[in-house]
């Protein structure tokens, strides 16, 4: 059994270990914290969903609106997090 056949991406075959493990500590940093934003930025989508749920009808559609968009911003944080991992962002050296 190859590392990727369990461990792997089954589209493009890739082992996440090499990538991950390729990552300099400030990148691996870097991507954590981006996941952790995006992870805090979903649970206040979720804070202001159950808000929003004994607002007025106009007043839960505007929270509503804000609301998908931080999750749109999460989900490009998210996005980044995955660039780190693949190389394509790197945290510059000081």
């Amino acid at each position: 059994m190859t590392p990727t056949s369990w461990l792997g991406c089954s589209t493009c075959g890739t082992d996440s270990r090499y990538n991950a493990m390729a990552l300099t500590k400030p990148n691996q940093q870097l991507r954590r914290d981006l996941k952790a934003i995006a992870f805090n930025l979903e649970q206040s989508c979720i804070d202001l969903g159950k808000l929003a749920e004994k607002l007025s009808d106009a007043d839960a559609i505007a929270l509503m609106g804000l609301v998908g968009t931080l999750y749109e911003e999460a989900d490009r944080l998210v996005g980044y997090a995955e660039e780190v991992k693949n190389g394509q962002i790197k945290r510059a050296t000081e």
